[in-house]
């Protein structure tokens, strides 16, 4: 049947791609975990750091320790890698960059109002969107080897750096974004390229491989949950929950 309004056939001109307009439950869940991970891991620092508080409910906060650094780089990961997986699955990836962008600005002049010492200058939304840039600008339209193998150079050239400049005295921060700045830098959020880069470009391989198709890989998706409702809305979380945690720790009299 052929009428007026009859939906085109796969490859037909007019046609959807396929798994267009569907979402990718598992992204949305996982996205959602990593964000909600965020939100606890920033609640425990607001609580140490501003607030002094050391324990809650009996348990102590471990700031600084190397069990929650690792916990914050596990879920941070997760996070880029599913970032340069959804970049697959769009043909928007300048916009999404700019507007990144836009918002991680905004964030640099927020936390240097705040506090100017700790500045967030290259933090993981400045990364984000200057890596989906370069994606765009470079890799879009590359198999998913290439990105692999451009996400490998990118992680052997960031553990060399590392290797060469361990005991160098940087004077400088100028060169922030590729993760060289001096032994006193300090900052509330700061993810450079080298490596997380490479990380996002391992995304973008598993995004052209595993999800080639753009369909989930649940055949059966559990139901929609309140995780897969933050996974949806990260961004605008990712901009609120600072401002709303701090908001509600003065309210409890916890800040002053």
């Amino acid at each position: 049947m052929t009428g007026r309004n009859a939906t085109p056939l796969p490859g037909q001109p007019g046609a959807p791609r396929p798994g267009a307009g569907r979402r990718i439950w598992e992204i949305d869940f996982l996205r959602g975990f990593s964000i909600i991970l965020v939100i606890l891991y920033h609640a425990a620092y607001d609580l140490g750091e501003l607030a002094g508080i050391r324990t809650l409910f009996g348990w102590e906060i471990p700031l600084g320790s190397p069990l929650l650094e690792a916990a914050r780089n596990f879920f941070a990961g997760l996070f880029i890698v599913l970032c340069g997986i959804s970049s697959t699955l769009t043909r928007s990836n300048f916009r999404r960059a700019l507007r990144l962008l836009a918002v991680a600005l905004i964030i640099t002049a927020a936390t240097y109002f705040f506090n100017s010492s700790a500045a967030v200058h290259f933090g993981i939304l400045h990364c984000l969107g200057v890596s989906i840039l370069l994606y765009g600008l470079t890799l879009e339209k590359a198999g998913p080897l290439t990105c692999a193998a451009a996400g490998v150079a990118v992680l052997l050239l960031s553990a060399a750096l590392s290797f060469l400049l361990k005991n160098a005295l940087i004077p400088f921060d100028w060169l922030l974004p590729f993760g060289v700045h001096g032994a006193s830098y300090v900052s509330f959020d700061y993810f450079p390229l080298f490596p997380w880069l490479g990380i996002y470009l391992g995304g973008a391989a598993v995004g052209k491989s595993v999800y080639a198709s753009r369909r989930s890989l649940i055949p059966r998706p559990l139901p929609v949950s309140v995780i897969n409702v933050a996974g949806r809305h990260s961004l605008w979380i990712y901009i609120a929950h600072q401002p709303v945690l701090i908001g509600i720790f003065y309210a409890a009299g916890l800040l002053r």
